[in-house]
């Protein structure tokens, strides 16, 4: 058990690859954040697990849960007192390799995983406490896509709870899946939702608050954007991530407020911001990320959080919200391959 006394509802948590998986971290770090500056410090390692590359917090439970992106995947999750007391509660296979994202469902009664390595998805349930206590459902897709080393064969990379049950994007099949959960939760049948153009390799996607869908293509360094009519999507255009060339696009998100579309790109290290206004994004400007190779980015409130992998540092940016655009802090913290940037868990378990 570690104790983090600087931990509160403010502070984010960094996932990260660590030594002998892919990078230099040791394991979950948990920085605290200032309210009002936005700046960030002091930072300390939460708890040690072997490549924490994607981290989230229980809406409501005192619980964090962090892939281990391993050959033998694996899903844990850890236990935050009201005094900041850190304590492992288990780690459980995913039945794939490399896992790379993970979400909880709407009615927080499950754990969803998408495997990268085997192309697969696999779910949790969740006790009373937020704590996994059985692999209920694991689903593989099967296929290839055009590209011959990275569509090779299936690549899930994200998974996303919705109103009636998961989205998962697999970046080899250039498609987005849908799955029910059932009660006991297992996967049902997979149905296609979205299909992309062949070679985009869709890594991740966001809905705006228009209901648009936008999936960004790490392969082809694109967001093609769908709106939904009855029961399907249709696209409604295709525009570039980033206006510097070569990229390969990581993270995609709305801003809080809703009018803009953020996306990092590594290679020109940069965030390109968009416009939104109920159709295909317009492209409003970019920036540089302060650092080498923007794997991830989290919003809270006014600021923007940017982890650069390989530069080992988190900026932070404070956005204009009347043009979207994020500006430097001049807020740097150094820290050992980071992947992820969450908000920190609640302290308190609800009633």
């Amino acid at each position: 058990m570690s104790q983090l006394p600087d931990y509160s509802p403010q502070s984010l948590l960094i996932g990260c690859y660590t030594k002998g998986a892919g990078g230099e971290g040791d394991g979950i770090s948990v920085v605290h954040r200032d309210v009002g500056t936005g700046a960030l410090g002091p930072i300390s390692t939460a708890v040690s697990t072997p490549a924490p590359s994607f981290v989230v917090t229980h809406p409501a439970l005192p619980v964090i849960y962090a892939v281990n992106e391993l050959p033998e995947g694996l899903v844990s999750a850890f236990g935050i007192t009201p005094g900041g007391d850190v304590s492992p509660l288990g780690s459980w296979p995913t039945g794939g390799s490399f896992p790379c994202h993970l979400c909880v469902d709407e009615a927080a009664r499950h754990l969803v995983v998408a495997n990268y390595g085997s192309g697969s998805v696999a779910s949790f349930v969740l006790d009373e406490a937020g704590v996994p206590v059985r692999r209920s459902g694991h689903v593989r897709h099967s296929g290839k896509g055009q590209h011959p080393q990275r569509q090779e064969g299936p690549h899930a990379h994200q998974v996303v709870p919705t109103e009636d049950g998961i989205l998962a994007v697999d970046l080899g099949l250039d498609s987005v899946f849908r799955y029910r959960l059932d009660p006991a939760g297992a996967l049902g049948d997979s149905e296609v939702a979205v299909r992309l153009r062949p070679g985009t390799g869709p890594r991740g996607f966001v809905r705006d608050g228009f209901g648009v869908l936008h999936v960004v293509g790490e392969l082809s360094a694109t967001v093609t954007s769908f709106a939904r009519r009855g029961a399907d999507w249709h696209e409604l255009g295709t525009i570039a991530s980033t206006a510097a060339g070569e990229a390969f696009p990581s993270e995609i998100a709305v801003s809080p407020d809703g009018r803009h579309l953020y996306v990092a790109n590594r290679g020109p290290d940069t965030l390109a911001v968009f416009a939104l206004s109920g159709g295909a994004p317009a492209f409003v400007g970019e920036v540089p990320t302060g650092g080498a190779w923007p794997r991830h980015f989290a919003f809270v409130e006014d600021f923007l959080y940017v982890a650069n992998e390989r530069s080992h540092t988190v900026v932070a940016f404070r956005v204009d919200p009347a043009t979207g655009m994020p500006t430097p802090t001049g807020d740097v913290i150094a820290t050992p391959s980071p992947t992820c940037i969450a908000p920190a868990a609640p302290l308190h378990r609800r009633s």
